[in-house]
């Protein structure tokens, strides 16, 4: 029986003038080695542009921060559209600009009515230049909390969507808690998707050419655990590299399911991971603040943290929107 390697990934490499109050959604971009991420939480919402070493990730100067005028929690880049990016805010799907942080909202999906209930939360662009967003039932996430509801509740509210680059508009799934970790197996057949608080990574089929999946199915389960499986990236062998919020750990999962790494940082709340650099192999990860420590140690949360990979599979950029 093998056992589960155990990496340091060591303490933060770049610390924001005030800690993070939900650090989301970093995004690396080659063509200036800038790394890209928001504050979600922060009021106002905050968007944050690092200019790194794209061989060593090392910051090459200091952060430029913009205020959003409202909660961005996932962001890409566009495909040939410079300055510019497609996301998910509170209550819908927007463009925003990175010289002034205007969001342009291309769909209202959360109604006024809603927003006690649902906000979106996180999402990914596939290989055809699709935008997908998930949300989150606010009322499971409040009443039940870590592990979601019990049967007599239904299915929770929280759905997935997909924009395409022609602005049509579709639900993919619903009955997700807290939808996290949108990504995809390198060869596009499958499609993974976590569910945070009802502690939950499923995998689906996933069909390219259509944008459809089928056939969801549990690929590992957190319940008994104090983890939330939270935002998440593949490698170039089909691993799953999840950042496991309250953990203060990166675990690594084959396509099976099957753990066989884990990265320990000294942030308890890990949120989400990129990859990133000249070779696509260094994993930064995003973070919140706000814990007592971890085994008697300060927490360091709030920051970003980074791992290089030494030997085996990296990772592979993150796609662009097509619109």
């Amino acid at each position: 029986m093998s056992s589960i390697q155990t990496i340091q990934g060591g303490p933060p490499f770049h610390k924001p003038p005030t800690p993070m109050t939900l650090g989301e959604a970093p995004i690396y971009r080659s063509s200036d080695s800038t790394l890209h991420w928001v504050d979600a939480l922060k009021s106002p919402s905050e968007l944050h542009i690092l200019p790194i070493s794209p061989l060593t990730g090392t910051p090459l100067g200091p952060s430029r921060i913009l205020q959003l005028s409202d909660s961005v929690s996932v962001h890409y880049f566009r495909k040939n559209v410079p300055g510019s990016y497609i996301c998910a805010y509170y209550a819908g799907i927007a463009f925003m600009d990175e010289k002034t942080g205007r969001l342009d909202v291309l769909r209202e999906i959360i109604h006024e009515s809603e927003r006690g209930s649902r906000r979106f939360n996180d999402g990914g662009v596939d290989s055809k230049g699709r935008f997908w967003a998930a949300e989150i039932d606010k009322n499971a996430v409040g009443a039940f909390g870590l592990g979601g509801p019990p049967e007599s509740y239904g299915t929770p509210k929280g759905r997935v969507w997909r924009y395409d680059p022609d602005g049509g508009l579709y639900l993919m799934f619903e009955g997700v808690v807290c939808g996290n970790g949108v990504d995809w197996s390198p060869d596009d057949r499958t499609f993974y998707l976590n569910d945070s608080v009802g502690q939950m990574v499923y995998a689906f089929d996933f069909d390219l050419e259509k944008g459809e999946i089928s056939n969801k199915r549990t690929l590992v389960d957190f319940h008994g655990t104090e983890g939330e499986p939270d935002g998440m990236v593949v490698d170039t062998d089909g691993n799953l590299w999840i950042a496991v919020y309250g953990t203060n750990r990166v675990m690594v999962f084959d396509p099976s399911g099957k753990k066989i790494k884990e990265l320990v940082f000294s942030g308890q709340r890990l949120t989400c991971p990129t990859w990133g650099g000249e070779n696509n192999d260094i994993l930064f990860v995003t973070s919140a603040k706000g814990s007592d420590g971890i085994e008697g140690q300060a927490d360091e949360g709030g920051n970003m943290f980074s791992y290089k990979v030494v030997d085996g599979p990296k990772g592979k950029p993150e796609h662009e929107f097509a619109g």
